[in-house]
């Protein structure tokens, strides 16, 4: 219960880019111990896959700029690992009517190695063994992780 009240570590705040400009969400980052709690509510999801699910990544790039937000670059992969070892890599998010939420723990990064860092939102789900990034498809909205 002491989440529903912690001011969190870091926060993103996603923007849709030209494939869906009206996604739109925050995440949410709890350092707990050496844990880091996420917490994603992701709203305007588009109705373009089938399954309903999106990929969800940190990506090592530290600003959401360029053409379908090439400046993210890749997952934040600080050990150099094979996909889905990657620090980065978070479990997808699933839509209900265009909106998600998400909470998950991971021991894979602390708050501060993320700071600058990109959350990005994929067009279709991760499939957590194409190398090197899961064929999630195109990069559908970002937001850079700021300390709060």
């Amino acid at each position: 219960m002491q989440y529903c009240r912690k001011r969190p570590d870091a926060v993103a705040r996603i923007m849709g880019g030209e494939e869906a400009p009206q996604l739109s969400g925050c995440v949410r980052f709890y350092q707990e111990n050496e844990c880091v709690l996420i917490k994603a509510k992701i709203s305007g999801l588009p109705k373009t896959n089938e399954t309903g699910f999106f990929g969800f990544h940190i990506h090592q790039g530290r600003d959401c700029s360029g053409a379908g937000f090439s400046r993210t670059e890749g997952h934040y992969n600080p050990l150099g690992q094979e996909h889905p070892e990657h620090a980065g890599d978070l479990p997808p998010l699933l839509s209900c009517y265009g909106q998600a939420y998400l909470s998950v723990k991971t021991d894979r990064f602390s708050v501060d190695e993320i700071i600058g860092r990109t959350v990005v939102i994929h067009s279709d789900p991760d499939d957590f063994h194409t190398q090197p990034a899961g064929n999630a498809g195109k990069k559908i909205a970002c937001g850079v992780i700021q300390r709060r």
